[in-house]
């Protein structure tokens, strides 16, 4: 029986809630990571026994399933967008911006399916958009496709976040102070396409990258859902 199957169990002398519990947990992990999260650390800052939390949560995975649902929450859109390129462009964006928010959810995303409420609704307004338009094999390939390009890149955001906090050192402040090493090994010779990037290329601010590279994954979708049937 899972988490959301399970009935919470009467309300005792001191109001106790699961979505009073979700929102401690979300609270202690926005400020410190998935790491600060324990049902004792949760249960000290509702002022309750650890004890009384399990009878509404049995495992601190379950939290961690209930606090991606509430998070899913921000992610689904009001009211539901056009074709199915604007439903999952506005997917990809909403999740990052709920990871800048909630970094702790780029540790989550991928792997098994969410089976939250949210979670399902999200699921269920991103599929609804490519109804009629290509079988189900090739509808469930691009929804994959897609999401594996923003969790990657999300992913991949967040650890550059991290690794500033970490060090203290700006993108272009370690860029700088990584920069004579660089520079030793491209003088080698040996790695001439690396060094025509690091000359030429261009700096792309983390936003911009995003939505370019979802560009290019939306439009080989595209041209996958135009290609007719073998």
């Amino acid at each position: 029986m899972t988490v959301w199957d399970r009935p919470e169990p009467p309300t005792r002398p001191v109001p106790l809630d699961r979505e009073r519990i979700v929102a401690a947990a979300i609270a202690l992990a926005d400020e410190g990571g998935l790491e600060a999260v324990s049902l004792r650390k949760v249960a000290a800052r509702l002022d309750v026994g650890p004890m009384r939390l399990y009878g509404y949560i049995s495992t601190k995975e379950e939290l961690f399933d209930l606090m991606v649902d509430e998070v899913y929450a921000e992610i689904l859109p009001g009211e539901q967008p056009g074709d199915w390129r604007e439903v999952l462009r506005i997917l990809a964006h909403r999740t990052r911006q709920a990871a800048l928010r909630h970094e702790w959810l780029a540790d989550l995303l991928g792997g098994r399916p969410a089976l939250g409420p949210n979670a399902l609704a999200v699921t269920e307004a991103t599929l609804a958009a490519f109804d009629g338009l290509a079988d189900l094999e090739t509808v469930m390939r691009a929804v994959e496709t897609v999401s594996a390009y923003f969790t990657g890149a999300i992913r991949r955001e967040i650890a550059n976040l991290r690794a500033e906090r970490a060090t203290g050192l700006s993108e272009r402040d370690w860029q700088r102070a990584s920069g004579p090493h660089v520079m030793r090994m491209l003088a080698t010779g040996r790695f001439p396409a690396l060094a025509k990037v690091v000359h030429d290329g261009t700096e792309v601010d983390a936003e911009a990258s995003f939505a370019t590279g979802l560009d290019w994954v939306l439009d080989a979708v595209a041209a996958k859902l135009a290609r007719p049937p073998a």
